[in-house]
């Protein structure tokens, strides 16, 4: 049965290029900067060198991170040196394996991408435009 989709029908779960594990809270640039710096410092990173490493504000770095700390992605110790207080940012054990399963997605995303783009070498010569040419029954948008 072939019907039209209406607008407010939605996608059949678990489509080839659906990329489920894309998860948008990790996904943002700012956050995706923060969580790759975190994970490759296990023993965690001071607040202002986090600033520094991801090129952000105070006040933008404080947000992103008491997102993901509300989300149980990121952890945030605090201490005083004496003169001022300091946050260390360290990944959470569920945040760490929630960024490495995100990883895996996107890997699998940047292979989908490689491939089709060594496809589009292959056979950008072979393809037929004729068959867009409107004899057919397409038309351009």
């Amino acid at each position: 049965m072939n019907r039209k989709r209406k607008a407010n029908d939605k996608p059949a779960a678990g489509g080839r290029f659906a990329y489920e594990g894309l998860d948008r809270l990790l996904h943002e640039r700012a956050r995706l900067g923060i969580l790759t710096t975190l994970a490759t410092r296990p023993e965690g990173v001071l607040f202002c060198d986090l600033k520094e490493l991801c090129s952000l504000t105070d006040g933008n770095l404080s947000r992103h991170l008491q997102v993901l700390h509300e989300a149980g992605v990121v952890e945030l110790w605090k201490r005083s040196d004496g003169r001022r207080p300091q946050t260390l940012c360290r990944l959470s054990r569920e945040g760490r394996a929630r960024f490495l399963s995100y990883l895996a997605v996107l890997e699998e995303v940047v292979r989908d991408a490689a491939r089709a783009a060594a496809l589009n070498r292959r056979s950008a010569s072979d393809v037929d435009d004729r068959q867009f040419d409107g004899s057919r029954g397409w038309a351009p948008a």
